[in-house]
């Protein structure tokens, strides 16, 4: 019976020491068993880690065990899926200890039912950031951030406080922009007429009125970039390796740069860029512009397997699309005479060898040394020639460095032997340079300043500086920071490639994926992508963010560069017997409609429109503003109000036509609502996209057991074949940009034709829980 227990109490999540402390409860183990049998009969299958949590907090909790099959049928439905849900419900059974329960009282008491939308988070959110605004911007960093937290969770009782907490940080750096040194200062003690001086930088005074002053791109490039060294300053960095050779290199550093900050965006050209570049790109050119240096664009084309000519003109695309011109485009190739010349000093130094240890042997953590470490130079010297010259196969040999790095790999490789042609050298070579010999010397070749890259490689950085002054050349510095990635997608090549190759996306630039050019395909406007990556800064940490944050930055960008239009996805015809003109009226409609001076568009109006089929019901609802035969509704720019007079229908009873009669707005009563029309209008396709994947980390096994391609939503992309939409987008091109009024953002797909437009729904406009 114990073993069976702690077998069960294991099953949901208890390690086996918490399971063996709670067998020695005896009662609570009794009402634990019976909770997971319980919920294993009402889920018809094993109970989740967070349903086992629940059942333990209701098992060590409930003092009236009558209520257990109550609140266990709650909490495996479903019904019950949070800790605040929980310690509502056991409150409410507390304080209710007669039978029956109300159970509808009891679900609205406990929050079952209810959705909290990322949307409502963000309009909260919002709202206590609008009243606290000014002595935000007073006190910055020092405000008390839990006021902001607790007015937002007394709005939304039932969010989640981690997804609240990051709408909350995300929010008070958009508006405050990130730290400034100032605000990292340990708060001094001082007096109260010292507390009161303002801070530093924070805003001035312009005509009498208070103005924040903007925010450098580089104070946006926050976190590890405050403490990076000056250029020539470098020995001034934490770790950084200083031989007797340094200050000379340094000086001869300064002399060629002139004291610039120099970057470099390094890509492997064998796949498409992706959200998480962004973030490098935005970085390495941000930080040099910032600082009135360079960037060069280098290609680490070192493996002629995988890569293609496509790749690299679409990096350099997608560079220049972001909005940044690189200094230089360079190539580790370039370098390819340099690096063997010096691969070949570095055996003469002693700090390499030729290794002949298979692939299979020196993988892992713990790989056996090589027996041949401490061959002699002159052999090494001979067999690297051999290499070179071809007379080895393929994994034969290895040229090897003599190091240790961080994460204890021994002796990585430097050379490895590739018997295929080059993209740009051709057959000149059979043996091709590895990334940890490559990077850091063609950084120093192009004398970059700093070396910024994601987190996995700092376990590179010893061997970075080791091979630099191995070879008593300019060692850069190294810094790195944590990638970006996004929930609900996947971004590695070759899982993309498996997407493509299965159907499941058309391309690299399906409008489902995360790659920039999939971004780009779908209407983001670089600025959106750009200010996505300033407000989630330069940190260390890794960081992972919900896609409805970036459709945030997007709806910003849009919403001042998107001229409205209107266009019906599902239409129904409407008749309008009683029309004013002979012939269609022209309608002047603004452009922007809060900025008139942003000019207008016409769009004919007759006496057949049509409108969205959702925007008529036959039978009223409470709440429910729009047409209906006894409700009439204003026609949006068009100066009329439509009222039913007759509901025509197909053989199946389908609403087919209306047939209305209209009145001037300045006459008619005023209506609930205003609703948007076509005449007279164009066909187009229209593509809605919604997630790619159902779950947030489609490529964790706990998550997504039958991996990432089980877990496609089947209903990620809807096609409208027959939508309508005005005239005055005739002329549109490929990737213009429109607000669908009342719809959404939308872009122009490049399958349009002469004949038909194709429109990509950007993004959703933000949503109204109040609207009808």
């Amino acid at each position: 019976m114990a073993a069976e227990s702690l077998s069960l109490f294991t099953a949901i999540g208890l390690s086996e020491q918490k399971a063996r402390e709670t067998l020695k409860n005896e009662s609570l183990s009794l009402v634990l068993r019976e909770a997971i049998v319980q919920a294993q009969k009402t889920l018809g299958s094993s109970v989740d880690k967070v349903t086992g949590t629940l059942l333990y907090n209701v098992a060590t909790r409930l003092k009236d065990t009558k209520r257990l099959g109550f609140l266990v049928e709650y909490i495996a439905s479903k019904k019950i899926s949070t800790d605040l849900q929980l310690n509502a419900a056991l409150d409410y059974v507390k304080a209710h200890p007669l039978d029956p329960i109300d159970t509808v009282h009891f679900e609205k008491e406990c929050g079952v039912g209810v959705t909290v939308t990322p949307e409502q988070i963000e309009e909260a959110v919002e709202a206590v950031i609008q009243k606290f605004k000014a002595q935000l911007l007073a006190e910055r960093y020092r405000f008390n951030m839990g006021l902001l937290m607790g007015d937002a969770r007394n709005q939304l009782k039932w969010a989640d406080g981690k997804i609240i907490k990051n709408e909350v940080d995300m929010q008070v750096l958009h508006l405050l922009g990130p730290k400034t040194e100032a605000d990292l200062e340990k708060k001094p003690k001082v007096t109260k007429p010292k507390a009161a001086e303002p801070e530093k930088k924070v805003d001035a005074i312009v005509n009498g009125e208070m103005k924040l002053e903007s925010v450098s791109l580089m104070e946006q490039l926050r976190g590890e970039a405050l403490k990076f060294h000056k250029p020539g300053e470098n020995y001034k960095t934490e770790g950084y390796v200083v031989t007797p050779k340094t200050m000379e290199l340094l000086k001869k550093h300064l002399e060629i740069t002139g004291g610039q900050v120099r970057t470099r965006f390094p890509p492997e050209p064998n796949g498409i860029l992706h959200i998480g570049h962004a973030k490098a790109i935005n970085f390495n050119f941000g930080y040099a512009k910032a600082n009135d240096g360079i960037c060069f664009l280098r290609y680490d084309d070192t493996n002629p397997e995988k890569e293609e000519e496509k790749y690299f003109t679409a990096i350099k695309d997608m560079v220049e699309w972001l909005g940044y011109k690189p200094y230089a485009v360079t190539h580790a190739s370039d370098n390819f005479d340099q690096l063997y010349q010096w691969a070949v000093e570095l055996i003469r130094r002693g700090h390499a060898y030729v290794c002949h240890q298979k692939v299979e042997e020196i993988k892992g953590h713990n790989p056996p040394p090589s027996p041949w470490r401490d061959r002699p130079i002159e052999e090494s010297l001979l067999l690297f020639e051999g290499m070179k010259k071809g007379k080895f196969a393929e994994g034969e040999a290895t040229l090897r460095m003599k190091l240790i790095m961080e994460d204890g790999k021994m002796d990585p490789v430097a050379y490895r032997i590739k018997y295929t042609p080059h993209h740009r050298t051709g057959d000149k070579w059979c043996i091709y340079p590895t990334y940890d010999y490559t990077h850091c010397l063609c950084d120093s070749i192009e004398h970059i300043t700093h070396s910024l890259c994601t987190k996995e490689f700092q376990a590179r950085r010893s061997s970075y500086f080791w091979l630099c002054n191995a070879l008593d050349v300019y060692c850069p510095v190294q810094w790195e920071y944590g990638r970006l990635n996004l929930h609900y997608t996947v971004v590695s090549k070759r899982k993309i490639i498996k997407l493509v190759e299965t159907g499941a996306v058309r391309d690299w630039d399906d409008p489902r994926l995360f790659t920039l050019t999939a971004l780009r395909r779908r209407g983001f406007p670089p600025e959106a992508i750009n200010n996505f990556c300033a407000r989630v800064g330069v940190t260390v940490a890794q960081t992972t963010m919900e896609p409805h944050l970036l459709e945030a930055c997007v709806r910003d960008v849009l919403n001042e560069t998107a001229p409205r239009i209107m266009a019906v996805l599902e239409p129904l015809k409407v008749t309008i017997t009683n029309f004013p003109a002979d012939k269609a009226i022209d309608v002047s409609v603004p452009n922007f409609p809060a900025d008139e001076s942003k000019g207008f568009h016409a769009v004919p109006f007759s006496s057949t429109v049509y409108i969205e089929q959702s925007d008529f019901r036959e039978v009223m609802e409470k709440g429910y503003k729009r047409l209906n035969p006894d409700q009439p509704v204003g026609l949006r720019h068009a100066g009329y109000v439509i009222s039913v007079q007759n509901i025509v229908k197909d053989q199946t009873g389908t609403v087919i036509e209306l047939e209305v009669t209209c009145m001037k707005t300045d006459v008619a009563e005023k209506p609930k609502a205003f609703i948007h029309w076509v005449s007279d209008p164009l066909l187009c396709e229209v593509r809605l996209y919604d997630r790619l994947f159902r779950h947030k980390s489609p490529e964790d096994p706990s998550e997504v057991p039958g991996g990432f391609l089980s877990d496609l939503n089947l209903n990620s992309l809807t096609t409208i074949p027959s939508a309508l939409v005005d005239r005055s987008v005739k002329n549109a091109k490929a990737l213009d940009k429109f607000q669908f009024e009342r719809l959404g953002y939308f872009s122009v797909d490049p399958d349009t034709t002469p004949q038909k437009i194709v429109f990509n729904r950007t993004v959703t406009l933000k949503e109204d829980p109040g609207k009808m």
